[in-house]
């Protein structure tokens, strides 16, 4: 959905800054919502607080607000996944190859 939502604004996002933060995204405001994403996740040592205002400033209280809900729903349908057992289907995996390989998940162990 983020492709097609990037394709539909005429983005050219580059997927691969999700994991390399040294890579820009393409999205307006894009840095600011994945530095987001990982002071939500514990991730970065910056303020909640911080991360609010600089999106606020560059992109407004509706783009803060719609991230939130956006963040909050994926943490909702990971949950409800995992904690039913639904497990990935192949034919998902091979068609989001790509984007798998160039995250690096293929490498990543379970724990």
């Amino acid at each position: 959905m983020l492709r097609a939502s990037a394709n539909k604004f005429g983005y050219e996002m580059d997927i691969a800054a999700i994991a390399d933060p040294g890579i820009p995204i393409g999205v307006p405001g894009g840095d600011l919502l994945l530095h987001l994403v990982d002071v939500l996740h514990g991730e970065s040592a910056a303020s909640l607080q911080s991360v609010h205002s600089g999106i606020i400033e560059r992109l407004g209280t509706e783009a803060l607000v719609d991230a939130a809900a956006v963040f909050g729903n994926f943490q909702m349908m990971n949950r409800v996944a995992e904690g039913s057992g639904i497990s990935i289907p192949r034919v998902a995996i091979e068609r989001e190859l790509d984007i798998v390989t160039r995250l690096g998940l293929l490498d990543l162990k379970k724990s």
